[in-house]
């Protein structure tokens, strides 16, 4: 029986610790966090999945100090997985299992290394994401490649649904690719560095929508950052407003940006093309068009930013 420390967060931590113990791995640790009370946690607790199954949990704030080293070292893991865990291991570390560390990360290396994978492939328009496995190095998601999985992305897809059906293929990817794995039987494949770059964390304020910019690139950046994420944000009438959903009409627009409701709905002009809003907030209260026409009529509105 291989054993196996797994560092691991979030929906792709839990789901795929549950191959590793689907599959007979020993895992005799889980390194995972402790949640934010200021993020949002829409997710599964991987924590609560080890305790279940009677495995040690340890969620240090640094994974690369002696005292973690040690107490792993003392271990002899014959792998270490990591799905979805924050920190990047360090050579120390990265040294201690016999077989090999490995990550899954949520696109299809060598594209959109980093950080938020998901959300960045949205914001850029593709039509495919995934999920891949790969040997660890002290490099992010640099290393070679074990398995792969791709899902398509849908033009109205939010990072929530995509990010959705990346967990699922992460599982997949996983679970075809163990078997071998465990018997030392896998060729993994080198990564070609060049056809894919590097791309950093986002905070809330990245949000902030640029109205000069299409009405596609505009819906793309709402899809990528709606709820559960902070929300695609803009000023109105001096009051903030959040974009919440939004569809790409075939309307040519005024190229003018600006806020209107026409026909029962709720739309935007912008930079080139217009976008059907069809949920938003203004001040921090959801309206729908009706609403907003009958506070504020039907004339149009520009943005302050």
């Amino acid at each position: 029986m291989s054993r196996a420390v797994v560092f691991a967060y979030h929906n792709v931590g839990y789901r795929c610790l549950n191959v590793l113990l689907a599959h007979g791995v020993d895992v005799a640790l889980v390194v995972t966090h402790r949640d934010n009370p200021k993020e949002t946690i829409w997710f599964e607790s991987v924590q609560k999945l080890a305790e279940l199954h009677g495995i040690p949990t340890i969620t240090p704030d640094n994974p690369n100090v002696p005292e973690v080293e040690d107490r792993i070292r003392a271990l002899q893991p014959d792998f270490y997985f990591s799905f979805y865990y924050r920190e990047m291991l360090k050579a120390p570390l990265l040294a201690i299992p016999k077989r090999g560390a490995l990550n899954m990360h949520g696109s299809l290396l060598p594209k959109y290394r980093g950080r938020v994978p998901v959300n960045w492939a949205i914001i850029r328009g593709e039509t495919e994401t995934g999920a891949t496995l790969h040997y660890m190095t002290e490099k992010p998601d640099n290393g070679d490649i074990v398995a792969q999985q791709a899902v398509p992305i849908l033009p109205n897809d939010t990072a929530h649904e995509v990010f959705q059906k990346v967990t699922v293929a992460a599982e997949m990817a996983l679970n075809d690719v163990l078997p071998a794995l465990l018997a030392g039987k896998v060729k993994a494949e080198k990564q070609d560095l060049s056809k894919g770059a590097y791309f950093g964390g986002r905070k809330a304020e990245d949000g902030i929508i640029d109205w000069s910019q299409s009405a596609l690139e505009i819906h793309n950046l709402v899809r990528a950052v709606a709820p559960p994420y902070p929300g695609a944000m803009t000023q109105m009438m001096g009051k903030p407003m959040r974009i919440l959903q939004t569809l790409v009409s075939k309307e040519q627009g005024t190229g003018r940006p600006a806020f209107f409701v026409k026909d029962g709905n709720a739309w935007a002009d912008c930079g080139n093309g217009v976008l059907r809003i069809v949920r938003f907030e203004l001040d921090g209260i959801e309206l729908n068009a009706a609403e907003f026409a009958a506070q504020y009529g039907t004339g149009k509105f520009e943005f302050n930013r």
